[in-house]
């Protein structure tokens, strides 16, 4: 199988000579993504902006920049944080990425998590939600309902803390928005980050990647998600 730094130079590869939608057609550079292949923390946005394109690097741009302080409010240096998009390649005029697009890009998106196992993946945007969320075999109901909780899910056979929270562009364009943010990721993701690099976290074995037993049909595996403190429904 190789080693996980192997496995990721080909992936890499993969993503550079995709064709798999049409975004490849009017991108500059893909932007698989980046940070530490053992990171504990994963970031997943929805789709490469301007400036991401032109540097073939994720969050880079100005939401890139309150994303760094995101994670500093939550604990975290950038550093230690793997970070990429459901999509690979810019969609033109940065519209939304449609579901074909995604779909397209999903094996990268599901080999990352593989290679990475990380033990908290954070969602930004409804379309990075709504995707990782029909991965653990959940229902996506809004990202109003969803944001600032917790939930136990298996993605990839890799089990996660899975957090959706509202996309750092959207604080740009609404700035209310910034402060559900904030509180986001000063307490939830602070408190889950905390638990997956500190206590109780010993090295993985086989039973961290195994389904939980007892679930079946629409939970694809996993036990739905412990809504712990932290969302505030009806936040717009």
């Amino acid at each position: 199988m190789g080693s996980a730094e192997e496995r990721y130079r080909e992936l890499v590869k993969r993503i550079s000579v995709c064709d798999r939608c049409p975004l490849h057609r009017s991108r500059r550079n893909p932007v698989p993504g980046e940070g530490p292949l053992d990171a504990a923390v994963m970031v997943v946005g929805e789709a490469p902006g301007r400036t991401e394109d032109e540097q073939g690097r994720p969050f880079v741009g100005a939401a890139g920049s309150l994303l760094t302080k995101l994670l500093a409010e939550a604990g975290l240096d950038r550093s230690r944080v793997y970070i990429t998009n459901v999509v690979k390649c810019r969609p033109p005029g940065n519209r939304d990425p449609t579901d074909e697009e995604i779909e397209a890009c999903l094996p990268y998106l599901l080999e990352q998590i593989k290679i990475v196992r990380p033990r908290v993946i954070i969602a930004l945007g409804r379309h990075a939600g709504r995707t990782l969320f029909g991965l653990a075999g959940l229902r996506w109901e809004g990202m109003a309902k969803h944001h600032g909780r917790v939930y136990d899910v298996v993605v990839a056979g890799v089990r996660v803390k899975l957090v959706v929270t509202y996309h750092p562009a959207a604080a740009l364009y609404k700035p209310p928005l910034r402060d559900t943010l904030l509180e986001d990721f000063r307490t939830v993701v602070a408190r889950v980050v905390r638990e997956a690099e500190g206590r109780g976290l010993g090295p993985k074995t086989i039973l961290d990647f195994l389904p939980r037993g007892g679930a079946s049909g629409g939970e694809a595996g996993c036990r739905h998600g412990s809504r712990e403190s932290g969302g505030r429904e009806g936040v717009g």
